[in-house]
């Protein structure tokens, strides 16, 4: 996967990250069916897809269930509006499929007194900067579709 924009914006709001996977013709593919690709017409390119991903971070103890529930009906139609502003600005993309996913990060402080240790739920990656420490505690592929009311 191809990390092609991170916040991206537009009038409607900002899309944190916008990323490109390239995969093969279809999902029978991917799960190692290759005859589709003796029926694939010559002229037909790679299955690609963009993944819209709102990142919500968060400290230990927030109030809102690690950002899950910032992501309302209201959040949702914004980024599925600039969602629309950036394939309106990449028309070669338009006919790609799309997902909207959501990743929830938790930020701590890097205490130079650390001196016991704190057990945590298990990351499915961390990384470091600034005298902070990230780890992606859950990503959540295709959270909600773009077919939200947009009123």
């Amino acid at each position: 996967m191809d990390i092609l924009h991170r916040r991206f914006s537009s009038r409607w709001g900002e899309i944190d990250i916008i990323a490109q996977h390239d995969g093969g013709y279809g999902e029978a593919e991917e799960q190692g069916e290759n005859f589709l690709l003796a029926q694939r017409p010559a002229n037909t390119t790679q299955h690609s897809l963009l993944a819209f991903v709102e990142v919500k971070t968060r400290s230990s103890g927030s109030w809102d269930a690690g950002g899950r529930s910032a992501i309302t009906p209201q959040k949702q139609a914004k980024i599925s509006r600039t969602a629309g502003m950036f394939l309106a600005q990449y028309p070669e993309k338009a006919d790609y499929s799309c997902r909207f996913d959501v990743a929830i990060v938790y930020c701590q402080r890097i205490s130079k007194n650390l001196t016991g240790v704190i057990a945590t739920q298990e990351a499915l990656a961390t990384s470091s900067a600034a005298g902070y420490k990230f780890k992606l505690q859950e990503y959540i592929l295709a959270a909600f579709d773009s077919s939200v009311d947009n009123s």
